[in-house]
């Protein structure tokens, strides 16, 4: 048991990187490091009506927890111990999270922002280079020890001189941005916001409908929420050059995986580039079947320099829950939530 009033912390799935581990174990001078004995929802449930975590005041998570919560809904929120008021998340998106009913119920949220840019980022220019010169089948076809297949495999195309359209210019946007220039494209961007000058850095803003009807290649980067869930579908698909190339490494629920596979096969789109998928880990079939389309498993931040840093990125929120009452990097839905 933990000395009287003396916090808990709870810990929601692994941190697997020695030196996030050591500054995980240096908390326990702060507060009591707990784990849940649930390995499902319906037992994380009983578990928390039971008063076993009562006393945690901060939860770290993890993307895969939520095999063992779900996710973090009305539900889960309702019966999370009273004196809960800090989740951090060890992610860039957090859609796991109903951040509207964290709010609610006075629970601060915070992400891992930066730290992913890179990694994420570079996986998105792998991704874009593979599909614009159809690297997918004779990858396949080496596995198979057919050198370039049967038949002679299509031509690709050069990203020199194409237009480069992304859809959400956050920091992995950018990221990505920059290092495809050194490819040769040109860059055009929609978001939210227009960004300053300087954050743009010489992308050009366009209307939504304006980026898919001019862009070569379309790199999804947005958060997926009730806004963006399924941004991408027929109606867009319709809007875009014949030819367009798809990248997404951001949430599979941006776009209509249905309404993708139907593009693909009609030619609307020439080849996709995926890390992310709708029904995680289900890939639509009509993906996996298809040749022209280059397929990762959710690997975008997956490096050891880039998950041990957001394990301490994380860490370093909970850490300042504890000692100073606020989040480092809380989500901007919460940015103007009081303390």
């Amino acid at each position: 048991m933990s000395p009287p009033g003396k916090p808990r912390i709870l810990l929601l799935g692994e941190i697997e990187h020695e030196p996030a581990q050591e500054e995980w174990q240096s908390l326990s001078s702060l507060a009591e490091l707990v784990a849940p004995k649930a390995t499902n929802r319906a037992e994380f449930l009983k578990e928390c009506k039971s008063g076993a975590l009562d006393g945690v005041v901060a939860v770290y998570r993890t993307f895969l927890s939520a095999s063992i919560t779900g996710r973090i809904d009305e539900e889960i929120v309702k019966v999370l111990p009273k004196g809960l008021k800090y989740i951090a998340h060890n992610g860039a998106g957090y859609d796991q999270i109903d951040v509207d009913v964290c709010t609610k119920h006075g629970i601060h949220i915070s992400n891992v922002p930066t730290a992913v840019d890179d990694a994420t980022a570079d996986t998105g220019v792998f991704l874009t280079i593979g599909a614009l010169r159809g690297f997918n089948l004779p990858l396949i076809n080496l596995r198979k020890q057919q050198f370039r297949g049967t038949t002679t495999p299509s031509l690709g195309h050069d990203p020199e001189g194409k237009v480069l359209g992304i859809l959400g210019m956050g920091g992995i946007g950018r990221n990505m941005a920059r290092k495809l220039r050194a490819f040769g494209m040109s860059v055009q961007y929609y978001n939210r916001k227009k960004l300053s000058d300087e954050l743009a850095d010489g992308a050009k803003y366009v209307e939504f409908d304006e980026l898919l009807k001019t862009s070569d290649v379309i790199s999804l980067n947005l958060p997926l929420n009730a806004h963006t869930r399924h941004m991408i579908s027929t109606p867009q698909f319709r809007l875009m050059k014949p030819g367009v190339v798809i990248v997404n490494t951001a949430r599979g629920a941006v776009m209509d995986e249905a309404a993708l596979v139907a593009a693909l096969d009609e030619g609307t789109v020439a080849s996709v580039g995926l890390d992310v998928y709708e029904n995680e880990p289900e890939i639509h079939p009509g993906l996996i079947g298809n040749e022209k389309v280059l397929l990762l498993p959710h690997m975008g931040t997956y490096t050891v320099e880039t998950q041990t840093a957001m394990e301490q990125w994380n860490i370093s929120n909970v850490r300042m829950a504890l000692q100073e009452g606020k989040l480092r990097s809380p989500v901007p839905e919460q940015k103007d939530m009081a303390y």
